[in-house]
């Protein structure tokens, strides 16, 4: 089997265990909305809950995946299972000490990190105590998904991917029941989300042992700290926290100052990312997974071209779905927002400060999914200079612009600022990596982006036309507002898909042959 048919049927697997957990993930950001709106509550818990979520993103799914899979699969291609097994172990052993360490840490010093992250807290009172209550709460849950992480790494280098991916359905549905069946036992009743969080975390881990154990990784404590593989991912991830999360680091920027806006903004930028972060959870990530270990095991087997052709099929992939994704969540945005967030404590007036927000987000949507595919490929090239350099830049980019664009537009500002500096972070990398590997479809790649957008303005137009026929602003009816919405989106895919075969978009050719291949099957 070919490695791009490799990626093909990864990324399907990971896509769909992914969209039930985006589902599970939308109905959690429903029964948020509604029971605890955006305000003094929301606005303190979604702040608490970006420091341990902030950690993640780096650490855990970002420098950890980045340095550990690449290490991993060298090891496994060249050298053996036994080997790998050792290395996993030990690399368990080691961040199991560390992350108890940084957990206790930012348990002891939470009231200094949140007043050092959101000044604007300590203006309203109580707002920043609870912060801290709440912080304190989550922040365990760096350690048991700091670990998911890394079995996660072990799974996918394993060529298994639908466990790690559906684990975080067990986070979303434990705020779920928190919030619907523990609100009542607390005199603040968000604490009961920050219950929810660490419960999820548990569970997740939970999930992923047995997994392992059953796929001939069982994880056990191994001391041997100085072997070579594991000071290698000791130096990849130190740059990889940087290379790979600038964008998350960007975000988090963004909720620091979204804390010196109107009461709301903090809670308005969270919402708009979780809808923007859809389509690139259900697929980006996906796609990022599966050409990871692809292109590591290319690069180890000195397979120069097989990495840049994986390369280039997972950036042509990724245009295909995103830029018709982007389009979409800037046409819904309002529709999506008032069918599936207003009521309850959550009014059309905060719809559409979200749906700006959300509107600004998307604009970035395929430059931050490239991104997602192109700085992991400099650490499966063990180039850790590079990333890093870019991602200061990317990140004084976006300082000054959400200090230039914060005063005018207000928290849409900063979403937007957010958008052009992942711009600017996907074209210094794509500059930096040709020169690095050589031309790898540059053309090619441009063509499936020009094509995808040219197919996806009518697309638009027509969800545009279709969703005018309900009047959003008013509450109720959600039926015929879901159905409506449902039509025109699925309307919208069907026009998108046409008009793509029209142009002879190679991307929808290979979606075609591969499910003709498996009826014929």
């Amino acid at each position: 089997m070919s490695e791009r048919t490799h990626i093909v049927k990864a990324a399907g697997v990971l896509g769909s265990a992914t969209m039930l957990s985006r589902i599970m993930g939308m109905v959690r950001d429903m029964v948020v909305s509604r029971l605890f709106g955006a305000g003094f509550g929301t606005d303190a818990f979604f702040a608490a809950f970006q420091i341990p979520n902030m950690l993640r993103r780096f650490f855990a799914e970002g420098a950890l995946t980045s340095a550990f899979v690449p290490t991993l699969s060298q090891t496994l291609t060249q050298q053996g299972e036994e080997r790998a097994r050792e290395l996993a172990n030990t690399c368990f052993t080691l961040l199991t000490m560390i992350m108890a360490g940084v957990t206790l840490a930012g348990i002891i010093f939470s009231p200094y990190i949140v007043g050092l992250m959101f000044p604007g807290f300590q203006d309203v009172p109580g707002k920043f105590q609870l912060t801290v209550l709440l912080n304190r709460i989550m922040f365990p849950y760096i350690f048991f998904i700091s670990l998911v992480a890394l079995c996660m790494g072990v799974l996918n280098t394993i060529r298994h991917f639908f466990t790690p991916a559906i684990s975080t359905v067990f986070l979303n549905l434990s705020m779920i029941l928190a919030a619907l069946l523990l609100r009542g036992f607390f005199q603040i009743p968000v604490t009961a989300l920050a219950m929810g969080v660490l419960i999820g975390g548990v569970a997740q881990l939970a999930l992923q042992l047995p997994v392992l154990w059953k796929k001939g990784f069982p994880l056990r404590l191994r001391f041997d700290f100085s072997s070579p593989p594991v000071r290698r991912i000791a130096l990849l991830m130190l740059p990889s926290v940087l290379g790979v999360g600038v964008y998350y680091l960007n975000i988090t920027v963004s909720a620091i100052l979204a804390s010196l806006l109107p009461q709301g903004s903090v809670s308005y930028l969270y919402y708009a990312q979780r809808l923007f972060e859809f389509p690139q959870g259900v697929f980006t990530v996906s796609v990022a997974q599966a050409v990871l270990p692809s292109m590591s095991r290319q690069v180890a087997g000195g397979d120069m071209a097989g990495m840049r052709e994986s390369l280039s099929f997972g950036l042509r992939l990724t245009l295909f779905v995103t830029i018709p994704a982007m389009a979409g969540l800037m046409v819904c945005s309002t529709p999506i927002f008032t069918l599936l967030f207003m009521g309850g404590a959550f009014d059309y007036a905060k719809a559409l400060n979200s749906s700006q927000a959300l509107i600004c987000y998307s604009l970035g949507l395929s430059f931050v999914a490239m991104t997602r595919i192109l700085a992991p490929a400099f650490y499966a090239l063990r180039d850790t200079r590079t990333p890093v350099w870019v991602a200061l830049l990317t990140f004084l980019l976006n300082l000054a612009l959400s200090l230039a664009l914060m005063g005018p537009l207000k928290h849409a500002g900063l979403a937007l600022a957010t958008s052009l500096s992942a711009l600017g972070n996907m074209l210094l990398l794509l500059w930096y990596l040709r020169r690095r590997v050589g031309p790898f479809g540059g053309r090619g790649i441009m063509a499936c982006g020009l094509k995808s957008l040219l197919a996806s303005l009518p697309m638009a137009a027509v969800v545009w036309y279709l969703c005018g026929f309900v009047e959003w602003s008013q509450a109720g009816h959600k039926l015929y507002k879901g159905a409506v919405l449902g039509v025109a989106i699925a309307v919208g895919m069907a026009v998108y898909l046409a008009c793509a075969r029209l142009l002879r978009s190679g991307e929808v050719l290979d979606a075609v042959g591969l499910v003709k291949k498996k009826l014929g099957r």
